[in-house]
């Protein structure tokens, strides 16, 4: 692994797939690691600049069994030439169905050479007091196992078994699970909010702007609930009807703890 250099890229608006991203470099041990994060619109780069002597851990979350199609297009600009890939993503204890697999079609597709892959856990968008999902997830089991993930991964390129990893199997369908059109929808901010805008400062699609007041523009929202989880107020609450119904059904049906799942 010294050879390697270690590049993540990563799209996390909550930061529980950076996270774990970030304790699979740990166990990998690479002495340099640069860290892409295409959250924000301003963040994403013209090139990625991948070398020979990279290794690329690329990760996002699930939203409802697919990659966030956001996601989807910041990676789009990914180029390689055979650079090994470890390919995660992040899932709210429900499944993660189709989206491991999407991102090693994208992966091969950009000319990656996907060496491992995984799934994990992290707390559901959704999840609040009332409707608690997966809650302070990934916790410190999840990241020591991202950690041993990240061991068996430099243990695999130090055995030389690049050419024998590189065409995993992921779990997943072709075509993909189809998205629904939803009609649009956004958190709000109620009385409490402050104008600190913190809200503003971590939605990745800038569907949020705090002057006067808060203004979000529905059409634009993914759902990340990023603007939720950061509001020191407590002032940035969901009140969609449908998306309250489906919180409640999470909380309900997939309450029991699912662990992480790798593939090398």
């Amino acid at each position: 692994m010294s050879c390697l250099k270690l590049k993540l890229i990563c799209f996390s608006p909550t930061r529980t797939t950076r996270k774990i991203m970030d304790s699979i470099a740990d166990g990998i041990g690479a002495k340099e690691v640069q860290v892409i994060d295409v959250t924000r619109t301003e963040e994403v780069p013209d090139c990625y600049g991948c070398d020979d002597n990279d290794l690329v851990i690329i990760g996002a979350p699930v939203y409802a069994g697919r990659l966030p199609k956001t996601a989807v297009e910041r990676f789009s600009r990914l180029e390689s030439a055979g650079v090994p890939a470890v390919l995660v993503v992040t899932y709210g204890n429900r499944d993660y169905e189709d989206a491991l697999l999407e991102l090693k079609d994208l992966a091969e597709t950009a000319g990656l050479k996907p060496i491992a892959g995984a799934s994990f856990i992290g707390e559901h968008s959704y999840s609040t007091v009332k409707t608690p999902i997966a809650v302070s997830r990934p916790d410190m089991q999840d990241l020591e196992k991202a950690r041993k993930f990240g061991k068996a991964v430099a243990g695999k390129l130090d055995n030389g078994c690049l050419e024998e990893c590189s065409d995993i199997e992921v779990p997943g369908n072709r075509p993909y699970k189809e998205l629904m059109d939803r009609p649009p929808a956004a958190p709000v901010s109620n009385d409490s909010c402050e104008l600190c805008g913190s809200c503003e400062r971590v939605c990745p699609t800038d569907a949020i702007r705090v002057g006067a007041m808060v203004e979000t523009d529905a059409t634009r929202c993914l759902l990340c609930c990023a603007c939720v989880k950061v509001c020191a107020f407590d002032a940035r609450i969901m009140e969609v009807p449908r998306i309250l119904e489906i919180s409640r059904w999470l909380a309900e049906n997939y309450s029991v703890r699912k662990e992480p799942e790798v593939y090398l």
